[in-house]
């Protein structure tokens, strides 16, 4: 007798850049130098002040349950860093701590979207935000975008796709893939809107920290009522640990730990405990030097890319992507990202994994590599665009 899944396990999509990474480790396990350029986590191994933290607290037994909220000094912590980046008096009772940006994601998702209702979402996007949706029974409206727009939602598009079902907007700031920000006028223009509409805003700032030339406004200067996603996993570099963090408003907390209490009872002791010397100065001066580090690699990437004939015509002011348009060469992305895996071993992702707007357009570069490695990959590229050509 066959087995009988569910239709939102089929409808769900698993990441196309897996198959090409498993292709890529393949390589490298043959002994081949494969510079991966495709996955988005920082190159940098955890700080080492985080890493001690963490083994101090395992060491001190702190091997229990949390509340599931979250370590209270944690949450106090993050409060504190809100006052010295945005200037707020977060109270840290609004703040519950998460397994990564994706327990977040799936506590707002739960709380604030009823089966057969939506959120609309940038078309490209980080593809777990539509699989969370579906994973609720609810489903997301994607809204095409393009450079015009810096590849973000504004106040005319989320007018323009609002109907009935529609019950929020999820923005990204800084996005993926795009790496584009809002700014603190476009995030309060979008707040005001959504809240004239009768829906919630719910903004990722998971890539905050992360920026070059610019610093990320968070939507809690303007919007009170808004929920912020955010994580330990990019600007603190703790991918493994799976620590992240929600911003809610008051009246929503008691749900929110509820369902907390429910889906995971807390997020990992270890992990807080160790999340606790993220804040201490000299670990964020080293997160500060990496943040350069990421930075000149997204200045030198940038322009040798569009040398190349790569079309990015926005400029990223943040995370460690760049999304480039292929259709100078033409193809179909998936074949060409093969193609440079197969005959150069540079790994990097098809659009498709973002959505669907000119997916098949578009592929996405991670400048998580040591310059050095990034020059390589760069004379690899330019070597493999002549034998895509000649196919």
């Amino acid at each position: 007798m066959a087995t009988s899944y569910t239709a939102r396990s089929r409808a769900i999509e698993p990441f196309h850049v897996m198959a090409l990474l498993a292709r890529a480790n393949e390589l490298q396990a043959a002994g081949h130098d494969v510079i991966h350029l495709e996955i988005g986590e920082p190159d940098f191994t955890t700080a080492a002040p985080i890493v001690a933290a963490g083994q101090a607290a395992l060491a001190a037994g702190h091997t229990r349950y949390t509340a599931a909220r979250g370590l209270p000094a944690l949450r106090q912590a993050i409060a504190r860093f809100y006052g010295q980046r945005h200037g707020l008096d977060l109270d840290p009772e609004r703040i519950l701590i998460t397994p990564g940006g994706s327990g977040a994601l799936l506590l707002a998702s739960s709380l604030l979207v009823e089966p057969g209702k939506h959120w609309l979402l940038a078309d490209p996007g980080y593809p777990c935000n539509r699989h969370f949706l579906r994973l609720v029974e609810a489903s997301a409206q994607l809204v095409p975008v393009d450079a015009g727009s810096r590849y973000q939602l504004t106040p005319e598009l989320v007018q323009r796709h609002w109907n009935a079902d529609s019950v929020g907007a999820l923005v990204a700031s800084p996005a993926n893939p795009t790496g584009t920000l809002l700014s603190r006028d476009e995030l309060a223009a979008l707040a005001s809107t959504s809240r004239g509409l009768g829906g919630h805003l719910v903004v990722d700032e998971i890539y905050h920290g992360l920026t070059y030339g610019a610093d990320a406004a968070s939507v809690l200067e303007v919007d009170d009522s808004a929920f912020v996603l955010n994580s330990f996993s990019k600007y603190f570099g703790m991918t493994g640990w799976r620590l992240g963090w929600l911003v809610a408003p008051r009246d929503a907390v008691p749900h929110l730990e509820k369902l907390a209490q429910n889906l995971y009872i807390s997020a990992s002791s270890m992990a807080q405990h160790a999340a606790l010397a993220c804040f201490e100065p000299d670990t964020l001066a080293l997160l500060e030097a990496r943040r350069h580090e990421f930075g000149l690699r997204r200045d030198y990437l940038l322009p040798a890319l569009r040398a190349l004939g790569f079309g990015i015509d926005v400029e990223p002011e943040g995370a460690f992507y760049l999304y480039a348009d292929i259709s100078a060469f033409g193809g179909d992305a998936y074949a060409f990202c093969q193609h440079f895996i197969e005959t150069e071993h540079v790994a990097f992702t098809p659009g498709l994994d973002f959505g669907r707007h000119r997916a098949d357009r578009h592929v996405r570069f991670a400048y998580t590599q040591s310059l050095p490695r990034l020059r390589e990959a760069v004379q690899r590229i330019e070597r493999g665009l002549r034998s895509w050509a000649a196919r």
